[in-house]
């Protein structure tokens, strides 16, 4: 068994493990984070698929409808928190974000990607959220207009890892992501 947990860079760079798999395995944890946001000052979380981890910049990707409530949120404060707990690892992994919402031109290629029944989901009517008379009334057109994509450059890194001995491990931007070990 390894002993990635044992030090910083093991961490680190299971942590990028983790989160390619998400974007790679439809069935991996890491694929549904949770999503948290805050508006009007109150937290707001929900389950997101990621579709994108790159380890290079340190940011990730999310594809969501303009008329959502995250996008409502991000509009009055563009940061974001993403949590994974991966059970089979005994690793809680969060990450601080500062989100970019891009559309239009800027997200033509990665709209050309998705597949016509995903489309689906972006530009529903009434926008999600909406109160509706009756539970299936919407329409779900396919909506390049409404498609976007969150664009999430992530600030810090808290891993912990709850294995017979608990380690929790912290990495940021602002120290050029040089980890540090913080009490668990």
């Amino acid at each position: 068994m390894s002993d990635w947990f044992k030090t910083l860079d093991g961490i680190h760079d299971r942590i990028w493990q983790t989160l390619g798999r998400g974007v790679a395995d439809r069935k991996h944890v890491a694929r549904t984070p949770t999503f948290t946001t805050v508006r009007d000052g109150k937290p707001e979380a929900r389950t997101i698929v990621l579709r994108a981890a790159d380890p290079k910049t340190h940011a990730l990707d999310v594809h969501t409808d303009l008329g959502t409530a995250k996008v409502a949120s991000l509009r009055q404060s563009p940061h974001a928190t993403f949590h994974i707990w991966d059970q089979k690892q005994r690793l809680q992994i969060r990450l601080l974000t500062t989100v970019d919402i891009l559309t239009g031109d800027a997200v033509a290629d990665i709209w050309a990607n998705v597949p016509d029944p995903a489309r689906e989901v972006y530009g529903t009517r009434p926008s999600p959220g909406t109160v509706i008379p009756d539970a299936l009334d919407y329409k779900k057109p396919a909506d390049f207009e409404s498609f976007a994509v969150l664009r999430c450059a992530i600030s810090e890194i808290d891993a912990l890892h709850l294995g017979d001995e608990y380690r929790r491990a912290a990495f940021a931007r602002s120290r050029d992501w040089q980890g540090q070990w913080l009490a668990p």
